[in-house]
């Protein structure tokens, strides 16, 4: 990682309306259109052409954001069929050349290259039902196309989509370990830059308390529903690591119970709570 300088332009000057952002020393643009400004993103010329795209919003019952990647030689076009026939999502975000320079082969490379690294990373679960095949591009394009990646991953992540950065490292805070113990129940997780993430095979307690708020207990049922919290030997375990918006949703999950996770969490150099390390150091 190093210091980056991204320019984020605002069409008709509304934050939450049609972004452009790009680095000024790369050739790719990229363009967030939220679904109910796609009207407006027709006078977009930069979205008419070869590009890459992906739709982000949220399923009911889905314990992941949602996303859906492509490649297509007009995006506008293939955004308006996608707006009539997919109900998911709120935000596209096409990248294209600024230069013009993508062909049918550059953006099949880099939609192979990213739905193959969004399921690898399964930070995001994704609508699409295969990695397509990795097509032919000359060894020099595809050092500039691998250039062309690192590019979008950062533009996606500025403009409020991480749909690559692995939770384990890019986003970590601390390499310290906290864990969180009830009985025979013990979590292992970190703070990071997002929420707070617990780890594969971390442990919760089979059922939540009588007295638990209706949110703490439906999430948990969402993540047993989605294969996240597997019920095994009388205990909920984690079956891969899981990014919570807070740490106080992860010690809720953990415990079955509405929970303070600033002091439930603890490091295992010195027991110390997020609390006594973050907040009153």
């Amino acid at each position: 990682m190093r210091p980056q300088t991204i320019q984020i332009f605002l069409p008709d000057g509304n934050p939450i309306g049609i972004k452009v952002a790009e680095l000024t020393n790369r050739i790719i643009t990229a363009i967030l259109i939220p679904r109910n400004k796609l009207q407006d993103a027709e006078e977009r010329e930069e979205i008419k052409k070869h590009g890459i795209y992906f739709l982000f919003g949220e399923i009911e019952g889905k314990a992941k954001p949602i996303a859906y990647i492509g490649e297509t030689d007009n995006c506008l076009e293939r955004i308006k069929t996608h707006n009539r026939n997919k109900d998911f999502w709120n935000y596209a975000v096409i990248i294209t050349s600024k230069t013009n320079s993508f062909t049918k082969s550059h953006v099949k490379y880099l939609e192979y290259l990213s739905i193959k690294h969004v399921i690898d990373i399964n930070r995001y679960e994704t609508e699409n039902q295969a990695i397509p095949t990795k097509p032919f591009v000359t060894e020099s394009m595809e050092a500039d196309l691998l250039d062309n990646y690192d590019t979008l991953k950062l533009l996606l992540a500025t403009l409020g989509f991480p749909i690559f950065e692995e939770i384990r490292t890019t986003s970590t805070i601390s390499i310290e370990l906290f864990y969180c113990k009830i009985r025979n129940i013990s979590a292992e997780g970190n703070l990071v830059n997002d929420g707070f993430v617990v780890y594969k095979n971390s442990k919760a307690v089979l059922n939540a308390t009588n007295g638990s708020m209706k949110w703490v207990i439906e999430l948990r049922e969402k993540l047993k529903e989605n294969g996240i919290l597997i019920e095994e030997n009388g205990v909920l375990s984690f079956f891969s690591d899981y990014l919570f918006n807070s740490p106080s949703a992860a010690a809720a999950v953990v415990l079955g119970r509405h929970s303070n996770g600033w002091t439930e969490w603890k490091n295992k150099t010195n027991n110390k709570t997020l609390d006594e390390l973050y907040r009153k150091a």
